[in-house]
Order: C-alpha cells, then structure tokens, then sequence
C-alpha cells in the first residue's frame, strides 16, 4: 500500500491551522499565584490542557486528563508503547511585539504567535500526524500516547505527575526542537546568587530589574539610581549605547535616574544568539562609585557574566567532543535596596562536567564578594540514544525520505521531554535555515513547514508502530 503522506497533510492544512490558532489564542503562562486545585499551575495550563484533550475527544481518541497537570491522547494497543510528548504552557510574552502575541497571525507565509513554534505548532503537526494515520485505518501492532505537559518551560512538575501516575513509554521521541533529530540533551542545571540590600559610595543602587525566566536571556533591563552628578551619568548612558548593539532610553524620574537597556531575548540554550540587556547594564554601571552590596551586585555581573557564557571566567569552562560546550544564561536579576538582591543562572552541561564542578566554580567567584550561592529547582543530568537505535535510524530515514535532504543526529544543549525516556529524542518540528524565535518576540512558524512537518510525523508515527 503506498501511502502520499504529503498530500493526506495537505488535505487537513485548513482544520489544523484552525486548532492550532485555538491552542495559540489560550494565554497558557505558568501563573500559580492563580492557582486552584483543579489548575495548580494557574487558569491558562489547564484551559490549554483541556482544549488539546477536546480536540482529542473530537477526533475519536481516547483521552486522559490528571489532576490539572498533565493528560494524554491514545490510540491503538499492543505489548509496547510509543510516546509523544509535547506542551501546552508558552513563556510569557515580554516586549517587542509587532502584533498580539495572542491573537495569532498569517504573514508572508508565517504564523506568528507565542507558542507557534515552541510548543503549540510543533504539537500540533505531531497531533495531525496521529490523526492521519487513524482516519486512513492502518494496521497498527502498538499503542500510542500522546503525551501531554502544562510546565515544561519551568519545573516539568506536569509531566513528573504524570509519571508517577503512569508507566513510561518504552521509545517516543518529543516534537519539541529541529529536524533532523536531536538525539543527545546536555544537563540542566540553575543556580541563585543571593546578594544584601546595602549600598554606599556616591552612587546608589535603588533597583536593578531584568529578565523574565531563568531559561531566557533577559532583553529589558531597568535600572534607578541616586545620585549627585545626574548629568554625568545620563551622557555617559548615551555614549555606552552608541558604541554597543543594545538600544536604552534614560532620564530623571522623581529625583532618580532612570535607564533601560533592551538587548535580544533568545533560548538559554545557546546565549550567544541574544544580547543580555542586564549584563550591558552592569558594565556601563561599573564605571560608576557604588558601595557595599550593590557593588557586588554589578561586578560579578560585569566580571564574571557579560558575554561569558562559556565559564571562563569562572575557572570551569568544559567542552565534550561529543556534546559540546558546557553554557551558563544570567536570566533573571532583581536588586532593592534595604531587601536584597539575587541572580538567577541556568547551566546547560555535556558530559565529562556535572553541577558540583559548576557550584565549585560559582562559590570560588562569590565568596570575596560575599555572595551565596544554593541550587534551585530540578536537576537534568547529561541524556544520550546512540545514532544506531533503531528509533533514531527509522526517524532519520522517514526525514531523508520526505525532504530528500541529508540527515545526522545532534546534541543540543536544550532540554526537551524526549530525556523523560530512556530511548527518547526531539524530533523537529522546526527545519534546518528557519530562524529560531522561540522565547523571543515575534516567535513565529513557517506555515508551509508546519504541513511538511505532519507528514513526516504521520510517517514515522506509522513506521514505528505498524
């Protein structure tokens, strides 16, 4: 039976579009100050949750939903399991928007909206790619869940639920990165720098404000500062963006010199594809007297975290031949005067290093500054399927077969639900030479790749289950 599974994507283009702008419409941020019992996580997870799985129901699927967390989709049976596992929860927008981030929109053949590449498009070219091969009524030998998350972009605590309610996969792969295949996932790791409130010198730091999450790079950062020469910094302000590849406005407020640095927000995975608006900010403030903590505060930032995503200043820097570059993102940074300040770093981390080499690295740095340092939130260790698991080989022949393009498995340094099983990968959805918006203003998906995109899931789902 041959099967064109380009033209059966084709044919559903217009009804997935439409789901899809269903799921983009639903402002799906973590937000537990909302929380309930029945949305732990806030209102926007589970309304996305919920909608997914209505879908699903839709369609003919069965469907399991868990306490406001986590719930699948299913279909098939038989003695193995496959997995697919995607989310539903999007990072907060920030700024920079040309449109709604909520209201999703066609142009030049893109669909922007946040979350229409990371996670809801991808999500939903895998969904239609279970759906193709249940309406063509193909012999199937293996069960399918479709798994579904609610806070992958901060603790994974939806999925971890699931988890312990349910068996795991025993192969299945997250459509939640780039084609061809992601087959190795650094560690994960985040730290908190805990700095006092005190200030002294001429120049005090009344509050230094960046970021949104610790797996971002921080595009805005503001600032306000006392101080007797007000003249003497806002020129100098001026001079320091002129010469640098930020933009920032600056002026008295209330008695206070304000300043606000925008840089380019990217994934943590890599730092160098943003620019972070907090560490421009403490270099231009170094120049300046500040005193006590404050001082502290904006030398490690400038000294240890501008443009030093590699730990080298630290001591620590660590590259593996096969996974890469040990990264370090500075992402979130609150400082107030009188209460205290911390910076938030997440680590991403190959084999051959660990957390203990990077805390060691981390405390040797603050303790003249007297700075404390502790982890925070979950740990990821170093993931890994070798390029000859028959997962990886029959994903990477359906890719090869459909784009006629030449195909290899990669390490990244991002973390997917794909390392939640023991033979599990990221696989697609976005396509070689399409830039990345995710986590960035103006994230957008090529609609064209999004159809591509099911087929090959459609394929592979089949390939890997008949």
């Amino acid at each position: 039976m041959t099967i064109d599974w380009k033209e059966e994507a084709a044919k559903r283009k217009d009804d997935m579009l439409a789901d899809l702008k269903t799921m983009l419409r639903i402002e799906s941020v973590r937000d537990e100050a909302k929380g309930t019992p029945e949305a732990p996580l806030g209102p926007g997870p589970k309304e996305a949750l919920d909608k997914f799985l209505e879908i699903g129901q839709r369609d003919g699927f069965e469907t399991l939903e868990l306490d406001g967390l986590a719930g699948h989709i299913e279909y098939g049976d038989g003695p193995e399991t496959l997995g697919m596992l995607a989310h539903v929860d999007v990072m907060p927008a920030g700024n920079g928007w040309n449109t709604d981030p909520f209201e999703p929109v066609e142009k030049d053949g893109r669909l922007y909206a946040r979350g229409a590449s990371d996670d809801k498009g991808p999500s939903m070219a895998a969904y239609y790619g279970l759906k193709i091969v249940k309406e063509l009524g193909l012999p199937v030998s293996k069960k399918v869940r479709f798994i579904l998350g609610t806070d992958e972009e901060s603790q994974w605590r939806g999925m971890t639920h699931y988890f312990e309610k349910m068996p795991q996969p025993d192969f299945g792969f997250s459509p939640d990165a780039f084609f061809p295949i992601i087959n190795g996932e650094k560690g994960n790791v985040s730290f908190v720098a805990d700095f006092a409130g005190t200030n002294g010198g001429k120049v005090e730091l009344v509050s230094f404000e960046a970021g949104l999450r610790e797996n971002m790079v921080p595009r805005d950062a503001e600032v306000y500062l006392k101080a007797q020469d007000t003249k003497a910094i806002l020129s100098a302000f001026d001079e320091f963006v002129a010469k640098n590849p930020i933009t920032g406005t600056a002026y008295l407020k209330e008695g206070k010199v304000y300043l606000h640095i925008i840089g380019k927000a990217a994934h943590a995975q890599e730092p160098r594809n943003g620019q972070n608006a907090a560490t421009y900010m403490a270099t231009f403030l170094q120049q300046f007297d500040f005193g006590g903590a404050a001082a502290n505060f904006i030398k490690f930032t400038a000294d240890y975290l501008h443009q030093d995503s590699r730990m080298k200043a630290f001591g620590v820097a660590y590259t593996d031949e096969i996974m890469g570059d040990l990264t370090m993102n500075s992402g979130i940074y609150s400082f107030e005067a009188g209460k205290g300040g911390q910076i938030t770093l997440n680590f991403r981390f190959p084999k051959g290093t660990d957390e203990k080499d990077i805390e060691a690295g981390l405390k040797k740095a603050a303790q003249p500054l007297d700075i404390e340092v502790k982890r925070s939130g979950k740990l990821q260790v170093p993931h890994y399927v070798s390029p000859e698991d028959p997962l990886v080989k029959t994903l990477l022949n359906v890719y090869q077969e459909q784009t006629g393009e030449p195909a290899e498995s990669k390490v990244v340094g991002g973390g997917t639900y794909g390392r939640l099983m023991e033979r599990g990968v990221a696989f697609g959805a976005m396509f070689p030479g399409v830039p990345d918006t995710m986590h960035q203003a103006n994230e957008f998906m090529p609609i064209d790749d999004l159809v591509k995109a099911a087929a090959i899931y459609a394929q592979s789902i089949y390939e890997l289950i008949k």
